[in-house]
């Protein structure tokens, strides 16, 4: 009985020390509700976005001046491919690898900008979403990757790695065994500065200030003095336009 009765005190000692040590995420929820409305100077956010023309991630560091306003600085890197290519496998090979017919090269763009952030609507005490009008513009770095390609020779006797050529006769479809390993080229790579303007909606959900879970939806318009060629037969464009959705997650302090 006695130690069992030292066993009781120890636990509800426990128990008092954690529930006065260690605040309820009730009580989190009540100090940090967007109800409170403490300016949190300083925030950062990490984000996954999808384009009609790739994939990449982005990150954004940024200051808030008033609860209308946060200056922000983003980082970003995106792939980009051609609206009108299409992988396929050549039908004739067993065990033919898939590829990119007419591809020239696998293009990547890394942005650097800066922007804004104005509130537009915002959260009712008990949650729900904010709305924020989000404009930016920076510089652009897109890195150019030549194609290589698996080819059968003049006989088809032998397989060769060389990168695509679409004058060459022998690298024309019936030639294509099927894409060689991705880092082959890499050496090769060109560079295209250019610069870059972004605008998009951005909406905040849930019930923390220092917790920021939004999706942000938008458009992006670019510029290269000189065009990146990415698929032969096809003209290089100067002017590009991609709209993009993109899901970011982070947290606001002081």
């Amino acid at each position: 009985m006695r130690l069992f009765s030292v066993i009781s005190l120890g636990s509800l000692f426990t128990l008092l020390f954690a529930s006065h040590a260690f605040p309820q995420a009730d009580d989190i929820m009540i100090y940090d509700s967007i109800a409170e409305r403490i300016l949190l100077k300083k925030e950062y956010t990490l984000g996954a976005t999808i384009h009609v023309l790739g994939m990449g991630a982005n990150f954004r560091r940024g200051s808030n001046k008033t609860f209308f306003t946060t200056r922000f600085f983003e980082i970003e890197v995106v792939s980009q491919k051609h609206p009108k290519q299409i992988r396929v496998i050549n039908p004739y090979y067993l065990n033919a690898k898939s590829y990119v017919y007419g591809k020239l090269n696998h293009v990547y763009i890394l942005r650097g900008g800066y922007g804004y952030k104005k509130l537009l609507n915002r959260k009712p005490y008990w949650g729900g979403i904010e709305l924020r009008a989000v404009y930016m513009g920076g510089l652009s770095v897109a890195f150019a990757k030549p194609v290589y390609l698996y080819f059968f020779d003049e006989t088809y006797s032998y397989l060769k790695e060389e990168k695509y050529d679409p004058d060459n006769y022998y690298h024309s479809a019936e030639y294509i065994f099927g894409r060689a390993p991705y880092l082959q080229g890499i050496g090769e790579l060109k560079v295209y500065p250019g610069i870059f303007t972004k605008a998009g909606l951005n909406f905040e959900f849930g019930k923390l200030n220092t917790k920021i879970n939004a999706l942000e939806a938008g458009g992006v318009f670019e510029f290269f003095p000189v065009a990146i060629p990415i698929m032969a037969y096809n003209p290089a464009k100067r002017f590009v336009l991609t709209f993009y959705l993109n899901y970011s997650f982070g947290k606001r302090y002081n």
